[in-house]
């Protein structure tokens, strides 16, 4: 959620693997060094109880510490969405789309969108969407990142979104992201990289040399005192990466031992590598907290918790062979990049990704039908739920919520309203969201700004102005947003999962219920 204005070892849990719908690459952990395991609550339910009280907290954990860059949660969604069966398309081949049929396609492998055509599917039938966004705040090295000082090896980043940049201090961070590597036949590979041990450090000023800090606050400057350390001066490369490769990590305005250290994680010499474009991650695993394990204590919270729930929902409501036999409408989920920094970008909302693709599905299922504005005509039945983390109410800062819009952890999505339009919602689109959750029992809540503060945004009033779609605001409530280590509620999560999943099942039938022009 875009707003300019705006940690320990643990004991490994073993998850029962029968209740997630892939298998965990990761552990998940507890926070509580005390409890047992035979003391810990259940992430899932009873293998007799019916399907839709599953959880996907499990999976959730799994993909928050798989996801450390916009990246990798993109090519984490890819594998998912191959695993489950879904064609990945390319934007710059001719599609063959029919109904029925799942297909999905990557825009700079950091931005992704998915659909599944209903069977029923007719001429001028809508888009159901959920959209999220896959970056989070974060340090980013600079082009030429290397610096030297006092005897250091030292990284120089930039800043990029709102971020808590005093959480950033003292954490034990690495590096993840892309490379470019050449190969021998003279083409290009794209290569993620993640160096998954401790790499760097930005340590905070000892208080003996800043007496007043607890009393004046914590300042620091950007430019110069946010700078991680990598190593001391004294450079370990080994013999084979010494001379013209060295000469060429200098020349590129990187250490040389940062080269090493790409390549060696790579598997590629350092001349091989031709660009890099590297996040500064925290390394502390995603992993449940408080008494009753009840929290999820992670990074990326904003906006990766909304972005797998939206992920999950489409999948398993298209998962088994009737799913879509009945469905007239066309199911889509929508991940962008560049969200924390207003989304202009090609990969991200404010680029027409989104639109190109649902017109290219309208022209491809259209075939020889001469009618008019086809296009236009399912825009018009389209709806949007723009889905992004929302400020829980803080229990030591009580004061800085509406009085009467204090949206707690662990009791449903936040439907966001502005009547400045920071947010796209309307009381039309509030009511046909909450609807469809109640056929379930699925709870919700409201949250408005004082109008006294500043209002924080997302990508929803950007893509409703775009093309004029249909769109709610709405979002998991969560404490610490923009630090490095983020807070929400684990029930919460499964809430978004079967709001979600209750969207695709019943918005058409609530919609048709409801007229508001003609």
């Amino acid at each position: 959620m875009s707003n300019a204005t705006r940690f320990h070892s643990f004991p490994l849990i073993k998850p029962d693997f029968r209740f997630f719908s892939r298998p965990l690459r990761f552990n998940l952990f507890s926070h509580n060094p005390n409890h047992q395991l035979s003391s810990l609550r259940p992430l899932c339910s009873n293998s007799n109880q019916a399907n839709s009280s599953r959880s996907i907290v499990g999976g959730l954990l799994d993909y928050l510490n798989e996801s450390w860059t916009q990246f990798h949660a993109t090519a984490e969604a890819k594998e998912q969405l191959i695993d489950a069966g879904f064609h990945l398309l390319s934007e710059n081949d001719e599609w063959d789309l029919q109904p029925g049929g799942r297909y999905f396609f990557t825009r700079n492998m950091s931005s992704l969108v998915a659909f599944a055509i209903g069977e029923k599917y007719s001429i001028g039938n809508g888009f159901h969407v959920i959209a999220a966004h896959t970056d989070s705040p974060c340090l980013k090295l600079k082009p030429k990142s290397a610096s030297s000082k006092s005897g250091y090896l030292m990284l120089n980043v930039q800043t990029y979104g709102g971020g808590l940049w005093h959480t950033w201090f003292d954490r034990d961070l690495s590096l993840a992201g892309r490379v470019i590597v050449r190969r021998d036949d003279g083409t290009f590979s794209h290569r993620l990289v993640k160096v998954k041990r401790p790499l760097l450090r930005v340590p905070t000023l000892a208080i003996h040399l800043d007496r007043t800090v607890n009393k004046d606050g914590f300042k620091l400057n950007l430019e110069t005192q946010l700078i991680p350390l990598l190593a001391t001066r004294h450079e370990d490369v080994s013999s084979e990466h010494k001379g013209k490769n060295a000469d060429l990590s200098l020349k590129d305005g990187h250490h040389p031992l940062l080269m090493q250290i790409l390549s060696d994680e790579v598997g590629c010499k350092i001349d091989e590598i031709a660009s890099i474009e590297l996040n500064v991650c925290d390394t502390q695993p995603s992993c449940l907290g408080g008494g009753n394990d009840e929290f999820i204590f992670s990074g990326r919270l904003d906006n990766l918790a909304s972005s797998y729930c939206a992920l999950r929902a489409l999948i398993d409501s298209c998962q088994s062979p009737g799913d879509l036999s009945n469905e007239h409408a066309i199911r889509m989920i929508a991940l962008f990049d560049n969200e924390e920094v207003g989304s202009d970008s090609a990969q991200g909302a404010g680029a027409p990704t989104m639109f190109q693709a649902m017109r290219r599905i309208v022209d491809c299922l259209v075939h020889n039908y001469v009618g008019e504005s086809v296009f236009e005509r399912s825009i018009r039945q389209s709806f949007l739920v723009s889905a992004d983390m929302a400020h829980g109410v803080h229990p030591n800062f009580v004061d800085k919520h509406e009085e009467h819009h204090r949206p707690e952890l662990g009791k449903g999505l936040v439907i966001k309203h502005n009547a400045n339009q920071r947010y796209a919602t309307s009381g039309v689109t509030a009511f046909l969201f909450k609807e469809v959750g109640k056929i379930d029992n699925i709870p919700t809540q409201e949250f408005v700004v004082r109008n006294d503060m500043g209002c924080g945004s997302t990508i929803g009033p950007i893509l409703a102005s775009g093309i004029g779609i249909r769109t709610v605001d709405c979002g998991i409530s969560q404490l610490s947003m923009h630090s490095v280590r983020e807070i929400c509620g684990k029930d919460d999560v499964d809430i978004a999962y079967k709001h979600f999943k209750a969207f695709y099942r019943n918005f058409s039938d609530i919609d048709k219920k409801l007229r508001v022009d003609g």
